[in-house]
């Protein structure tokens, strides 16, 4: 079926929407490892719901570290869904909608409310400001799903039902490449002139040009290979234990900033380039509130729901409360396994070269 969200200019995707949710995709380890794929400059074309012309894998970028291309896609479209979705009820005045993605169980609820006078405005002034903040809500609920994802699988959550995925979650890169996708994809939600899939091709480019992506899928595996016995061990997928995990998600600082391998040949003095995680600060600008909960459903639900709320755990998380707990507790879970540098307490503070990429 035609889709208007794919037919027309990328920016009128927020007003038009998409027929369906973005499809799924499995990522990968950053690991050389048998049947793990390794890309370079060439990522080929993005699609919203065929991938026949993508390039999916790993890539290695000099002030990125390595790429999770499949993440990267995940956060763009559904950053891009979930931002047409925010618009859809912001225009209907809906006090609220529910969302998940199909990977998981858990459920985010999301209430709204509305400032004063929003039922005077004209429908041209409505539509303005729902896109603005539809632009902020999208990729925040987005980052803090896919954060979340990550949490479940820590805890043992496998949507694929095989023991691989205990070892991806918090992967170094898995949590940059997921904000890089929420990034390109308000980028490509500007286009005023390509079509959906062909702006965030562009804005993927531009992006990884900016990041110095490697020209050849040889020199991404070199990278990981390098650091094979310090960062990961085994040779096997169903046999691999990821040593090196990154758990910065923002919220120390506002900004995720991603692990580099030391000593990339072709990247000589390498900085890493750090991204602001996505907020909702411009909804009071113009008097709304907005309060996202999370409701799991795993198995697993009911450790982490002791994890944030003692002895008598509540059905649903606030992230904004709750994450900082949950995370600090994964941290020390993290450094009795693998060793002090995950103490969230006792961690050397490493020099951070913060940018807004702008």
């Amino acid at each position: 079926m035609p889709d208007r969200g794919l037919s027309g200019p990328a920016d009128r995707v927020v007003v038009e929407g998409f027929n369906a949710h973005p499809r799924t995709r499995f990522g990968g380890y950053a690991a050389a490892i048998p049947g793990m794929t390794f890309l370079g400059s060439n990522l080929g074309s993005h699609g919203y719901y065929w991938p026949f012309r993508e390039k999916n894998g790993i890539a290695y970028t000099c002030r990125g570290g390595h790429i999770d291309v499949v993440h990267m896609r995940i956060g763009i479209d559904w950053t891009a869904y979930l931002t047409a979705e925010s618009y859809k009820h912001l225009m209907r005045k809906d006090p609220g909608f529910s969302c998940k993605m199909p990977v998981d169980r858990s459920r985010s609820y999301v209430t709204i409310t509305y400032p004063p006078g929003w039922d005077y405005l004209s429908e041209e002034d409505r539509s303005a400001i729902a896109q603005k903040m539809a632009l902020a809500i999208g990729p925040y609920l987005t980052f803090t799903m896919v954060t979340w994802h990550e949490v479940t699988t820590w805890y043992g959550y496998k949507c694929i039902g095989l023991p691989v995925e205990y070892d991806s979650a918090f992967s170094w890169e898995d949590s940059y490449s997921n904000l890089l996708g929420t990034k390109i994809a308000v980028e490509a939600l500007q286009d005023k002139e390509h079509s959906y899939n062909k702006a965030v091709t562009l804005a993927i480019n531009r992006e990884m040009e900016k990041l110095g992506i490697l020209p050849s899928a040889r020199q991404a595996r070199a990278a990981s290979k390098s650091m094979k016995g310090q960062w990961y061990t085994g040779t096997f997928v169903l046999m691999i234990d990821m040593k090196k995990r990154n758990f910065d998600v923002g919220l120390d600082d506002g900004y995720v900033t991603p692990t580099l391998v030391p000593s990339v040949p072709h990247c000589p003095g390498a900085e890493p380039l750090s991204y602001p995680i996505p907020t909702l600060d411009i909804l009071s600008e113009y008097g709304f509130k907005l309060k996202h909960e999370i409701e799991p459903h795993e198995w697993e639900k009911r450790k982490i729901l002791r994890i944030a709320f003692g002895d008598e755990p509540k059905k649903r998380i606030d992230p904004q409360v709750h994450l900082a707990i949950i995370m600090n507790h994964i941290q020390r879970e993290a450094a009795a396994k693998y060793g002090p540098q995950y103490d969230p307490d006792n961690r050397p503070q490493e020099p951070q070269y913060v940018s807004t990429g702008k």
